[in-house]
C-alpha cells in the first residue's frame, strides 16, 4: 500500500505525517521521521487522523435549507443566489451588516485570502475567529508595550537555564515541536530549572522542579508581587531599563509600595518558594512561556501587560536563553490612506485587535436593535455552536440572522442552522498547509465538493466584484509559462491598478485552472514580489513538496542586536494607562473580596477547557477514534467529592450562570480542592447523537476581558450536584 506524505491539521504545529493509503482511504497514519520540525514526532490524535476524515457526517454535495431539512442543490444555484442574497442585505443595510467567522485556520490555511477578500470587498471589517478568543489580549498588550501588535519576544527555551511556565501544560497541549520529548529532556537536565505554575498538578507540573499550586484567578497578583520582590532585592537589570525601557520610574511605586507578602498569601503559595523562584529567574538566562490557562483566566490583557514588566525588569528581553523578539521589526506604521479607519463593534464597543473581532461579542451584535446590527454571516472551517463561550446564546442569535452560509467539511451544529451549508474538501483533498509549506492532496474528494477558494471567488463572480480579465492574461495563464505570465500580470495591473485589491479571484480565475488548484494559484502569487528567480525557486519547492524544508531554521544562538521598535521613542513602553489603572485593583483585600463573591451558589471553579490525549477540535466528530474511552469527565479532588457525597465515575451536573451539562465524575487528587476541569472539543453531535459534555454551554459570553473580550473559560463558578436521571441538564 502506498505511503503518502502529509500533515496534521488538528493544531498549529502542523507535525509531519506518513499516512498509508489505499483505494483512497486513509489506512494508517505515523510520523514522518523526514519531516524538519517534528522528525517523527506526534501525539495519538494525529495517528486517529482517519476519523477526521472518513466519518457519516461529511459534507458531499452543497445544500439548501428547505423547512426544517436540507435538499441537494447545483453549485450555481447555490453561489448565485448566496450573492444575490449577500448583495441585496449588503444594500440594504450597509457593510457593518455582513461578519464572516473563520475563514482560514488550521485545518484551510490557504483560503484566508479568498474569505477575507470577499469580507472586505462587500466593505466589511468584521471578522471573528478562534484567535480572538486565545490571544488578541496579548497582542494588545504587545502592541501598547513594544508599539505592534504582531511583535511578541518569544522563549528562547532552547538556550534557557531557566524557563518560567505559566498556564501551560505542553505535555499535553503540545504546540511546540516535539513537546513532550523537549520537555521530558529539559526537566532531566541538572543544569537547567523548570517552574510550573498552575492550580493543578498537571502532566508537565509533574515534571517540574519547582511547581507552584496556585489559587485560580490569582495570576496577576502573583505576578505584581514577583515585579515588586524582585525590586525590592535589588535583583532587577537597571542598566536594561535605562536604555531600553520608557517612563519606568512612573510606574515603579506601583509594585515598589506593594504588600508582596499579602499577595503570595492571597495566591494561597508560600513566599520564600516564590522569592526562591524570582532569585532563580534573575541569575541564569532565563525565559517566561504562558499560554490559555492565564490568557483566558480573569486578567488575561494584564497578565500579558505584567509579563513584559516582568521581562524588562529582569533585564530578559532580546537576549539568549531569554524571550527574543522575532525578527524583521520595522518601523511603526502609518494607516494607509486608502484604508479606513477600524471599527469597533456597535453594540459591544470592542476594538479591532490584528484585524480580529472578539467572537464572545456576536451574540449580542446581533440580538439588538440597532439599525447597523449583524444580519448576515459566513461561517468558513468554524463551528462557533461549539467552539465559542456561550452556546445558548449563540443558538438564539444564529437563529435571528438573515443569512447564514456554512463553507465546511462535515456537518456542524452551526451547519445545520444554517441556510445554505457549502461542502469543502479537507486538507488531505487539496492543496493546503502550513504558511507556504502546501502539501499536495493525497485523497481524491467522494463528492462535488470545491476548494474554498474556488467558493469565494464564484461568490465574489457573482456579485460582480473581479474587474474584467482580459484574454491575454488567460491565454498567458494556459501557456504554462509562468514567467510569461507573470509579465502579463504587471501590465495587466499598470492598465488595471484596481485589480490588485482582487488578485486572489484574479489568480484564481486564471492561474488556477492551469496549476488545478486555485490554493496553489494564490501561492504563487504570494511569491509575486519576490525577484523571479527566487519565486521560481520558492514555488518549485512547494510543487516538489520541499517547501517545509527549505523554510525550516534553527533558532540563533548568536547574541542578538536589540531593535529600534516602532513605538514613540523606539523604546518599550510600560506606562500604559488603561493597565495600570486596572492593576489598582490588583490589591491583596480586594481581590479576597472579588474571589469570595458568589461562592455560596458557586464553590467551585471551573477550567473549560483541559487538555490530554482524548480530545481535539470539532472534526473530529466520530466518537470510535477514542476507542470507547470516557474521555469527557469533570475532574474532581478526593476531598470535594467526599464533601458533597460524590463517587467516582458517577453521572453529575455542573451548573453555572450560563446553563448546565450532565458528565462523568473523575476523583483526581492532581487537581487542587474547588477546583474543577472539564475537556473542550466534547458535546458533539455524530448522526444525530450528541457524546460528552459542551463545556461552552457552561461559558457565559458576557464574561470576558475588559479590553480584548477573550472569554475568561479558566475561571468559572460552578457547582456540582449528583445527576438525578429525570431531571433538567
Amino acid at each position: 500500500m502506498p505511503v503518502k506524505k502529509s500533515y496534521c491539521v488538528l493544531c498549529a504545529n502542523s507535525c509531519g505525517l506518513d499516512v498509508t493509503v489505499e483505494d483512497n482511504e486513509m489506512v494508517k497514519a505515523r510520523g514522518d521521521r523526514e519531516d524538519p520540525r517534528s522528525e517523527g514526532y506526534t501525539c495519538r490524535k494525529a495517528l486517529q487522523i482517519r476519523y477526521h476524515q472518513h466519518h457519516a457526517d461529511r459534507l458531499l454535495y452543497p445544500l439548501k435549507k428547505v423547512g426544517d431539512g436540507f435538499e441537494r442543490i447545483s453549485w450555481e444555484q447555490a453561489t448565485g443566489e448566496i450573492a444575490e442574497k449577500l448583495g441585496g442585505i449588503v444594500a440594504k443595510h450597509g457593510p457593518r451588516s455582513l461578519a464572516l467567522v473563520g475563514g482560514g485556520t488550521v485545518n484551510c490555511i490557504a483560503q484566508g485570502p479568498f474569505a477575507a477578500g470577499l469580507l472586505r470587498a462587500l466593505g466589511s471589517q468584521y471578522r471573528y475567529n478562534s484567535l480572538a478568543q486565545e490571544l488578541t489580549g496579548r497582542f494588545w498588550a504587545d502592541g501598547e508595550t513594544f508599539g505592534g501588535q504582531n511583535i511578541h519576544p518569544t522563549a528562547d527555551s532552547t538556550n534557557a537555564g531557566m524557563v518560567l511556565m505559566v498556564g501551560k501544560n505542553p505535555m499535553m497541549s503540545h504546540h511546540s515541536p516535539q513537546a513532550r520529548l523537549v520537555w521530558k529532556q529539559f526537566s532531566k537536565d541538572p543544569d537547567k530549572v523548570l517552574v510550573v505554575v498552575d492550580p493543578r498538578l498537571s502532566e508537565t507540573a509533574k515534571l517540574a522542579d519547582i511547581h507552584l499550586a496556585i489559587k485560580p484567578g490569582t495570576d496577576a497578583l502573583l505576578m505584581r508581587a514577583m515585579i515588586s520582590i524582585v525590586l525590592r532585592e535589588g535583583w532587577h537589570d537597571q542598566a536594561f531599563i535605562d536604555e531600553h525601557v520608557s517612563d519606568f520610574d512612573v510606574i515603579r511605586p506601583l509594585f515598589e509600595d506593594f504588600d508582596a507578602e499579602a499577595a503570595v498569601a492571597g495566591c494561597e503559595l508560600d513566599f520564600d518558594q516564590v522569592k526562591e523562584v524570582c532569585r532563580l529567574f534573575t541569575s541564569r538566562q532565563s525565559c517566561h512561556i504562558s499560554d490559555l490557562g492565564v490568557l483566558m483566566s480573569r486578567h488575561s490583557t494584564l497578565v500579558s501587560y505584567l509579563e513584559s514588566v516582568f521581562l524588562s525588569v529582569t533585564g530578559r528581553i532580546d537576549k539568549i536563553g531569554g524571550n527574543r523578539f522575532p525578527g524583521g521589526i520595522g518601523s511603526r506604521r502609518q494607516p494607509s490612506p486608502d484604508r479606513p479607519e477600524p471599527w469597533r463593534t456597535v453594540a459591544t464597543d470592542y476594538p479591532q485587535i490584528t484585524g480580529l473581532y472578539p467572537p464572545n461579542v456576536i451574540p449580542e451584535e446581533i440580538l439588538n436593535d440597532h439599525p447597523d446590527r449583524l444580519r448576515a454571516i459566513i461561517v468558513s472551517a468554524h463551528n462557533p455552536l461549539r467552539s465559542y463561550a456561550d452556546t445558548t446564546a449563540y443558538e438564539e442569535a444564529f437563529a435571528k440572522l438573515d443569512l447564514v452560509v456554512t463553507v465546511d467539511i462535515a456537518m456542524t451544529e452551526t451547519a445545520a442552522l444554517s441556510h445554505y451549508v457549502l461542502p469543502a474538501p479537507t486538507a488531505y483533498e487539496k492543496w493546503d498547509g502550513p504558511g507556504m509549506a502546501l502539501y499536495k492532496p493525497i485523497l481524491e474528494p467522494e463528492g462535488e465538493q470545491l476548494e474554498e477558494g474556488e467558493i469565494f471567488t464564484r461568490i465574489a463572480d457573482g456579485l460582480g466584484l473581479i474587474p474584467e480579465i482580459p484574454d491575454v492574461l488567460v491565454e498567458a495563464a494556459g501557456s504554462g509559462d509562468l514567467q510569461e505570465y507573470r509579465k502579463a500580470l504587471a501590465t495587466y495591473l499598470e492598465d488595471v491598478p484596481e485589480a490588485a485589491r482582487r488578485m486572489p479571484y484574479i489568480l484564481a480565475k486564471t492561474l488556477g485552472p492551469q496549476l488545478g488548484s486555485t490554493h496553489l494559484a494564490s501561492a504563487w502569487g504570494r511569491l509575486r514580489n519576490l525577484p523571479p528567480e527566487i519565486q521560481e525557486k520558492m514555488f518549485q519547492a512547494i510543487l516538489d513538496q520541499s517547501a517545509r524544508s527549505e523554510l525550516a531554521g534553527d533558532p540563533s544562538s548568536e547574541a542578538p542586536e536589540f531593535p529600534t521598535l516602532p513605538t514613540a521613542d523606539g523604546r518599550i513602553r510600560l506606562n500604559v494607562p488603561e493597565m495600570t489603572e486596572w492593576l489598582k485593583e490588583i490589591d491583596p483585600d480586594l481581590e479576597k473580596k472579588a474571589l469570595q463573591k458568589d461562592q455560596d451558589e458557586y464553590p467551585f471553579i471551573m477550567s473549560a477547557g483541559r487538555h490530554f490525549d482524548y480530545n481535539a477540535n470539532t472534526h473530529m466528530r466520530d466518537p470510535a477514534w477514542n476507542k470507547g474511552k470516557t474521555a469527557c469527565t469533570v475532574i474532581m479532588h478526593p476531598i470535594d467529592a467526599e464533601k458533597y457525597q460524590l463517587r467516582d465515575k458517577q453521572m453529575v451536573k455542573v451548573i453555572t450562570d450560563a446553563g448546565e451539562e450532565v458528565v462523568e465524575l473523575e476523583i483526581d487528587p492532581t487537581t487542587r480542592q474547588g477546583y474543577t476541569m472539564i475537556p473542550h472539543g466534547f458535546g458533539l453531535s455524530h448522526q444525530g447523537k450528541k457524546y460528552g459534555a459542551n463545556a461552552n454551554r457552561l461559558a457565559k459570553s458576557t464574561h470576558r476581558d475588559r479590553i480584548a473580550g477573550t472569554p475568561l473559560h479558566r475561571y468559572i463558578p460552578c457547582r456540582v450536584e449528583a445527576f438525578v436521571e429525570g431531571t433538567s441538564a
